[in-house]
């Protein structure tokens, strides 16, 4: 699903039963958090989940590096 104008990506975490861990699991693009959880949950349905959540990528904040969250590449510095 690509990136459209006006979309946010979110990112889709989910675990399978009570006792185990969330894990990510993949990513949507969605005008609105209604329709992110619609496609995340329409996309990701090759499990049966106890739980899944999506959040807004952009509301991640970095602990431990000065990049913002899900940087592909480092930035280099001059």
């Amino acid at each position: 699903m690509g990136h459209l104008s006006g979309e946010r990506l979110y990112e889709i975490f989910a675990r399978q039963k009570r006792a185990d861990r969330l894990e990510h699991i993949g990513t949507v693009s969605a005008p609105n958090p209604e329709l992110a959880r619609v496609y995340a949950w329409k996309t990701y349905d090759e499990a049966t989940w106890f739980e899944m959540v999506v959040a807004p990528r952009d509301a991640f904040c970095a602990v431990n590096r000065d990049e913002v969250p899900f940087t592909l590449h480092p930035v280099e510095t001059v």
